[in-house]
């Protein structure tokens, strides 16, 4: 086996030199082949670039191909980037429609309670809502307006820019609570149109509060218009309230006209002091001889 070694080794080492002083040969002659300053060589070259050239395509293909995906893949990079800075646009983008969307409803809120309708003798004091405090058991919001600062007083009506919503209760320096109607412990008196009849909106701590002590049922339809109608001085009569349904328990209830969902601001009236009574039995009727003549002498005991 060394022999066999031995005589491997003895035979590519010649070759090898043999191949390496072949390959100086050639690049001696290159060398001075592209030294040479003569139109004949000139022409030789020219000849043999066009024909080595043309033929070198094949191996070109791996350097263009390699070329081409160094390509790709910054062009990818590339998309990569634009993807995120679009994506980080559009993050941006939803947040200022959610804003404008905000700044959209409270303009039209706004604008709404520009064009309700009141009593000219009424003024308005519009203010904002602070906190919500509704739950199971109570009803009731928290203004931005008080008694000290904008003059507000407990039972004054509260509208938004579609319909009632409830009435003050609670006034502080700068603050006020009201409660809405859908309060277990609101009731008001309200006119049903077109039939005229009255009845009182009782709270029950649900959206639809129930309509009570209606003096003629039958002639009332779902769809009906209610308003306020006054009674008592409470309330200012024409508010709009909101429109009869008939509900699954088959008792009449109202669909309020107030968006209770958002309840962002809202209007104070401003309701005139009411009158006080003199005279309590004067309402009465007019007395008799004799009860006249007793009250009379009990005044002149006294």
């Amino acid at each position: 086996m060394a022999r066999l070694s031995g005589k491997e080794e003895d035979f590519v080492r010649p070759v090898r030199r043999l191949a390496v002083g072949l390959l100086v040969l050639c690049l001696m002659i290159v060398f001075v082949l592209w030294r040479i300053d003569s139109p004949r060589a000139e022409r030789f070259r020219a000849q043999l670039v066009d024909w080595v050239v043309p033929n070198l395509d094949w191996a070109l293909v791996p350097v263009t191909e390699t070329v081409n995906l160094v390509r790709g893949f910054e062009s990818y990079a590339a998309l990569q980037r634009q993807n995120r800075e679009l994506r980080d646009e559009l993050q941006r983008m939803k947040a200022w429609k959610e804003a404008a969307l905000q700044l959209e409803q409270e303009n039209a809120k706004l604008l709404d309670l520009n064009k309700v309708r009141l009593d000219p003798a009424l003024t308005v004091v519009t203010g904002q809502v602070l906190a919500d405090s509704g739950s199971p058991f109570r009803q009731s919001v928290l203004l931005n307006v008080g008694g000290s600062r904008d003059g507000i007083m407990d039972g004054w009506a509260v509208t938004d820019g579609l319909g009632l919503v409830g009435r003050i209760s609670g006034v502080g320096s700068r603050s006020s609570r009201v409660l809405l109607l859908t309060d277990s412990a609101s009731r008001i008196p309200v006119t049903i149109q077109p039939s005229g009849q009255r009845a009182v909106l009782s709270g029950d701590n649900s959206l639809l509060p129930v309509l009570d002590f209606i003096e003629a049922p039958e002639e009332v339809r779902p769809g009906d218009r209610v308003i306020s109608s006054g009674d008592g001085g409470v309330f200012p009569a024409g508010l709009l309230v909101g429109a009869v349904v008939l509900a699954r328990d088959g008792r009449l209830r109202l669909r309020l006209a107030a968006d209770y969902e958002r309840l962002e601001f809202l209007r104070v009236l401003r309701s005139p002091p009411n009158s006080g009574i003199d005279a309590p039995l004067g309402l009465i009727g007019p007395l008799l001889p004799e009860t006249e003549a007793t009250l009379s002498e009990e005044a002149a005991d006294g």
